[in-house]
């Protein structure tokens, strides 16, 4: 995996305050930034994860902002029932869709969800609750049937990838597609499974990601 070549971008720590707890993540703004993406991580994973971290810099090359999230606190992590509470992921998404909303550097940038495996699911739940504030959704290897009942009601452009190898979620990405009422694509990345660790598969990832958000997180910020 080829790693992108590096823009110059602010970089910074931050803790979001989110029912009591604390989350953290990672910021990167590139100079100019038409959009912010808040990265939605699986089971098992975090901001430091060399997939979406991957991914971050790509969109970083293409002149948008990330947050990568730890959206469970340390003590959280292990505890099977919070990483599949979908409705408490969305909380911490929401919580963190509002401190860019207020922070300077941030607000008035369109804002974009890129998740992951269960981070896909609540992705899509947090765009259905808050449609005028999403405006796009990325899911990779995603399980958007989490979202269950709320498909229907995503206004936000959403692109669905799925490893063809991954023959499960292939199936329940097939199912979402039908239900979500909204602009949407699934791509099928051949002989892919479900992390992408297969030669050039996650640059697949990456440049489908890339393409989606730059086509609808146009720039907001008045002239």
């Amino acid at each position: 995996m080829n790693r992108p070549e590096t823009a110059d971008v602010i970089e910074r720590e931050v803790a979001i305050a989110a029912g009591g707890r604390t989350i953290r993540g990672t910021l990167r703004l590139p100079e100019g930034a038409s959009g912010v993406v808040v990265f939605a991580h699986g089971s098992g994973s975090g901001r430091y994860s060399p997939r979406n971290q991957y991914v971050a810099q790509v969109l970083q090359e293409a002149g948008l902002a990330t947050l990568l999230l730890d959206l469970l606190e340390e003590d959280e992590a292990n505890d099977r029932s919070k990483v599949f509470d979908i409705e408490l992921l969305v909380d911490r998404l929401q919580a963190a869709a509002g401190w860019l909303a207020d922070h300077d550097e941030t607000t008035g940038l369109r804002l974009g969800y890129f998740g992951a495996s269960t981070g896909a699911g609540a992705a899509l739940l947090a765009a259905a609750q808050a449609p005028d504030a999403v405006g796009a959704v990325v899911s990779r290897g995603g399980r958007p049937d989490l979202a269950a009942n709320a498909l229907p009601l995503v206004t936000a452009p959403t692109l669905l990838i799925v490893g063809g190898d991954d023959e499960i979620v292939v199936e329940l990405n097939r199912q979402a597609f039908v239900k979500l009422q909204c602009d949407r694509q699934l791509e099928i990345v051949p002989g892919a499974t479900h992390l992408f660790p297969e030669p050039g598969a996650l640059e697949e990832v990456a440049r489908l990601a890339r393409g989606w958000f730059r086509r609808y997180l146009a720039p907001s910020r008045p002239s």
